[in-house]
């Protein structure tokens, strides 16, 4: 597969407002959302940082799993942003290598693995004091190649 478009931080902003304001993730029109603010990297991905809340918690001191995979997913479509790209996830694999701590702040980022026609592979990771403590990898589809009856 070729290498994907290049980040553009401009179209990063313009896309994810225009497109996902109502993002649980990381959409400044959802009141009751997280509302990341994704930044683009200098190697050509995404990045920001969180604090998970009692509300998100699973076990007693855990972030929910469903949680952590949403937000690696947010991470990898704003990737995508960042290229005036809109997709919609095709595939998502999530490995969770340790438990992600409620009111500890964590690092979420994304890169662009490889691009070709309408579908998108990425990676992110979720990381604690510098180290991996959640790995993903995605695919995801432009949304003009989505199937309207979703």
């Amino acid at each position: 597969m070729p290498a994907p478009p290049p980040v553009d931080p401009d179209l990063h902003a313009t896309t994810q407002s225009a497109q996902h304001a109502g993002c649980l993730v990381c959409g400044a029109g959802n009141r009751a959302g997280l509302r990341l603010q994704f930044v683009p990297t200098g190697e050509g991905g995404v990045a920001t940082r969180f604090t998970g809340g009692p509300s998100l918690e699973g076990y007693p001191g855990l972030l929910h799993g469903g949680i952590i995979s949403t937000l690696v997913d947010g991470a990898m479509t704003n990737c995508l942003f960042a290229r005036g790209v809109t997709a919609v996830t095709a595939e998502l694999n999530v490995r969770y290598l340790e438990g992600v701590p409620i009111g500890r702040e964590v690092e979420i980022a994304a890169d662009c693995l490889r691009a070709r026609g309408h579908l998108f592979v990425l990676q992110a990771e979720i990381r604690l004091d510098g180290r991996a403590v959640v790995r993903a990898t995605g695919k995801f589809i432009d949304r003009s190649r989505q199937n309207p009856a979703n």
